[in-house]
């Protein structure tokens, strides 16, 4: 079988605020991306969810175990991969379409090519007109559309999510979130993304990974999701087998989000490095 991001026996250990100390974010964790697969890991707040991420991106070395992309170890950053963030990493100096053309210019990639490409992103997440806007003149839906158009023009093979859209409004979020499912339909890479919103993993994942609450994390179920695509993330919440499926996935789920949030309001010296 052939997997486009594998992350096996993954530990991560941190020096604890404590003194001395060591913080154990994720324990022994281990996943498997297919390439043309949405996956999805779930978790309690504050459980390592990003941590497994940035492993994923070769931001992080973790403490134990190894990453490998299409079969290949990882080491350093993971050329393969774009990274979207949880808060955009767009330049404000910048326009819209200077933002999306700035990995292309990183790249070396030829000033005329990288102009078509570029315009050819703007146009797939609608936003042609606003090429000549700076950041400050978009709404909260239009930068998100410019930060998947910065991802996405470097075509990466594996494309990693990190809570994309949780700052939006309901409604805005669902139009980025059927935006991708359209994008990933006609693109099908493989997709790590981290969210904190169970409805949201069902809606658009092949498969749903649910994380224990922290510290010293690791998958405690993993969930095929067998909802007939293309899908409508609004729609598909009506479909009886997307209730059965929230029913599943919320009973392994529940207790893992009580225990976390015990310990964000009674954490312990060592869970404060978080």
């Amino acid at each position: 079988m052939s997997f486009a991001l594998e992350l096996d026996n993954i530990t991560c250990e941190f020096a604890s605020n404590s003194g001395g100390g060591v913080y154990t974010a994720v324990k022994e964790a281990t996943l498997q991306i297919r390439a043309g697969e949405f996956v999805s890991v779930v978790g309690p707040t504050g459980c390592g969810k990003s941590t497994l991420l940035n492993v994923a991106a070769g931001l992080l070395k973790p403490s134990q175990g190894s990453v490998r992309v299409f079969g290949r170890p990882l080491t350093g950053l993971n050329s393969r991969a774009g990274y979207m963030f949880q808060s955009e990493a767009l330049l404000p100096w910048r326009t819209a379409l200077e933002n999306i053309l700035l990995g292309l210019e990183y790249r070396g990639e030829p000033k005329l090519s990288a102009m078509d490409q570029a315009m050819d992103w703007l146009s797939k997440v609608g936003l042609s007109k606003f090429a000549n806007s700076y950041i400050y003149q978009l709404s909260g839906g239009m930068r998100k559309r410019v930060a998947l158009a910065q991802t996405l023009v470097l075509n990466p093979d594996i494309i990693l999510m990190d809570e994309p859209f949780s700052a939006l409004d309901v409604q805005t979020r669902q139009l980025m979130e059927n935006e991708v499912l359209d994008i990933w339909s006609k693109q099908k890479k493989a997709v790590l993304f981290i969210t904190h919103d169970l409805d949201e993993a069902i809606a658009l994942s092949d498969r749903v990974i649910v994380l224990s609450a922290g510290p010293a994390t690791y998958p405690i179920g993993e969930f095929e999701i067998n909802l007939n695509r293309p899908r409508n993330v609004t729609e598909i919440r009506h479909d009886l087998n997307y209730t059965r499926l929230h029913e599943q996935i919320w009973e392994v789920l529940r207790g893992e989000v009580l225990k976390g949030y015990q310990q964000l309001i009674n954490p312990t010296s060592e869970q404060l490095y978080e």
